[in-house]
């Protein structure tokens, strides 16, 4: 049986492991096979990233080059543009990007795409896992009838599953090794075996009863944070008209022992999984005629935080008579999170473009981010690029205005309080000793 061949494969280390596309997800999954024992070969369409991983270079911040530098000399893992080499693999995971279209309809063309080298290479005795955020039925309705068109069986000539990505850039203390790993098959054979496989390179795995169900579980985790985060955001709106410190409201509550998880407000949500998972989901229920409510209203409140931070902004310059028309803007931290340098999603640029449009001079200091890119088919402001700004005492003096969008850990909040005259913070970066005696005026949400 093709269960039992590849779970000896497995078992030996002789099993080859494929992983298409080489990204925050891609790169570290391939190297925890290779550390593990597993001779991996990743795929990627993009030359210049396969020929970096292969001098050894890391560009994922969760992927110490030296991990990645001793799978290359110990022959575990090999990063190829050439898709013919699927045939090699024994297993096949998919790990592609599954973005929005503009009307936030689910743009599927990455798998397909992923999904058609697969057909054109498809041998025997192949295990395909789909490690992609998609909607449930994607495994089962996309992936199986492609292989099948090339008269292949399901258990008797492949096996399909899905286990969904749960990385979270930066953070240190869990990693791929030690996230619970979610495996559904789209047959009995194909979840014991796509389980066994990630077995050995994690330290849980809990097995679902179908593809669907663990597609399903993914969006759930994700539009769960949405939803509450979403509810924060609020909140800290009602506190602001209220007079009352949101923060410390969220500490408060956060001291009950049950019944209460603490989420926190910021300028709006970023990353590839919050801000596009939900709408999958939604997708998903349209189509069967169900109206997501809870869904809507959360990305609803997301979705306007960055215009709430302009309007924090304006009505600050206000107070000390100025416009935002002409006002020099300083941007701290453009990344969608802390100590990483992904800008997928970030609010930091719909803030930014926001106020370009009502014509304030911007400029940003970000230490993980080079350059900043505005794609034109979504600006309404000016949609030429930025470069990091050094973070001089005379930038800061010289702005009318500094906005924390992203709390890096290695800005000193303290010189930001001493030299900037107007500080909106929206990530509660500027703790109370930090603002106590601060020259600044300090605006937060």
């Amino acid at each position: 049986m093709i269960k039992d061949e590849l779970k000896q494969k497995i078992l030996d280390r002789s099993a080859v492991v494929g992983v298409i596309g080489l990204g925050y997800v891609g790169l570290p999954l391939i190297v925890e096979f290779g550390l593990k024992g597993f001779r991996g070969v990743g795929f990627e369409v993009d030359v210049k990233k396969a020929d970096g991983i292969n001098a050894g270079e890391s560009y994922i911040v969760d992927v110490p080059s030296e991990n990645l530098q001793k799978c290359l000399a110990d022959g575990k893992l090999s990063a190829t543009t050439d898709f013919s080499r699927l045939a090699e693999c024994d297993a096949i995971v998919i790990c592609v990007p599954t973005p929005l279209r503009k009307t936030k309809d689910p743009d599927m063309s990455y798998i397909i795409s992923a999904g058609e080298e697969i057909q054109k290479y498809t041998r025997k005795g192949q295990l395909v896992i789909l490690e992609s955020t998609t909607y449930p039925g994607t495994t089962d309705e996309v992936l199986q009838p492609m292989i099948e068109e090339k008269g292949c069986k399901l258990d008797e000539d492949f096996l399909l599953a899905f286990s969904p990505e749960r990385v979270d850039p930066g953070n240190p203390q869990f990693q791929t090794h030690n996230i619970p790993k979610v495996v559904g098959g789209v047959s009995k054979d194909s979840t014991e075996t796509a389980a066994f496989l990630y077995n050995q390179i994690v330290d849980e795995v809990h097995s679902v009863s179908s593809a669907r169900v663990a597609e399903a579980c993914k969006l759930w985790e994700n539009t769960f944070r949405a939803i509450n985060i979403g509810m924060a955001n609020e909140m800290a709106r009602l506190c602001k008209t209220l007079g009352i410190d949101t923060w410390e409201v969220v500490r408060a509550a956060a001291t009950k022992p049950f019944g209460f998880m603490p989420f926190y407000p910021g300028p709006g949500i970023g990353g590839h999984c919050i801000p596009l998972d939900p709408h999958y989901l939604s997708w998903k229920a349209r189509q069967h005629g169900f109206d997501s409510q809870f869904i809507s209203l959360a990305e609803q409140v997301n979705s306007a935080m960055p215009a709430y931070v302009v309007k924090l902004v304006s009505t600050s310059l206000n107070d000390v008579r100025k416009a935002v028309n002409g006002s020099k803007v300083l941007v701290l931290g453009v990344a969608y999170k802390k100590d990483i340098d992904d800008m997928r999603e970030s609010p930091a640029l719909s803030i930014i473009d926001l106020l370009r449009s009502r014509g304030a001079d911007v400029c940003y200091h970000d230490p993980f981010v080079p350059e900043v890119t505005f794609d034109h088919a979504y600006t309404i402001g000016e949609a030429e690029p930025l470069r990091n700004s050094e973070l001089t005492d005379e930038l800061i003096r010289q702005s009318d205005c500094v906005i924390i969008c992203t709390e890096h850990s290695d800005v000193d909040y303290h010189r930001i309080c001493e030299l900037a005259p107007l500080i909106v913070d929206t990530r509660n970066a500027l703790s109370l000793d930090v603002r106590n005696g601060s020259k600044a005026k300090v605006v937060r949400l």
